[in-house]
């Protein structure tokens, strides 16, 4: 019998929106039967930025538990999902900051053939979502990853309606159910398809 698959979520998140996203990611892989490793990057903002924003100064206080993301999270990793804020359409510094330190795992071929996907959020609707999930997907191509994305694979991607991840209009207010099933859809979706890459590679 195949061990588990063994799933890491990765993300920041400024003031809860992609926390909350990245906690019902992990639920729904957890449901699915995966180990997971819920891992925030570190924070690379000045204090006097954070302590500015008192949503923000909250939030780093409410999830000094989390462990911070490492290297070897990705390594022990069968699948990844990558969690960030949109900033002009891109990932957020914070995510990249620690994207750019994999470069010994990629160059050692340890992030290849592992699956990816990725969630988000903006505060306006059309706030770059899309391109922001796109933009992770670049990574994913240096390192030979395979790329699941949720599609429209589940009744609930009618109603959140973003075939690349996972992503919600923090302007709104917090997340709601539907997006939150969303993210447990898409996260039992990385889980379904790593493992039968795994019992297919152990076959």
């Amino acid at each position: 019998m195949l061990e588990p698959v063994n799933v890491a979520i990765i993300y920041y998140s400024a003031t809860g929106t992609v926390h909350a996203l990245a906690r019902a990611a992990a639920e729904g892989a957890e449901k699915a039967g995966a180990h997971v490793r819920l891992r925030k990057v570190a924070e690379v903002a000045p204090p006097e930025a954070i302590s500015a924003n008192p949503a923000w100064a909250e939030h780093v206080r409410d999830t000094a538990d989390v462990a911070e993301a490492r290297l070897d999270d990705l390594e022990w990793a069968d699948a990844v999902l990558f969690g960030t804020p949109t900033r002009f359409g891109n990932p957020a510094g914070q995510l990249r900051a620690f994207l750019d330190t994999t470069g010994p795992l990629w160059f050692q071929g340890k992030l290849a053939d592992k699956v990816y996907s990725a969630f988000t959020a903006s505060n306006t609707a059309h706030g770059g979502q899309e391109s922001t999930l796109l933009a992770l997907g670049n990574t994913f191509y240096h390192w030979g990853g395979i790329i699941v994305p949720p599609g429209y694979t589940d009744p609930v991607q009618f109603q959140s309606g973003n075939p690349y991840g996972t992503s919600h209009v923090a302007g709104d207010g917090p997340p709601g159910e539907v997006v939150l099933r969303a993210a447990r859809h898409q996260a039992r979706r990385v889980v379904d398809t790593a493992a039968s890459l795994k019992a297919g590679r152990a076959a």
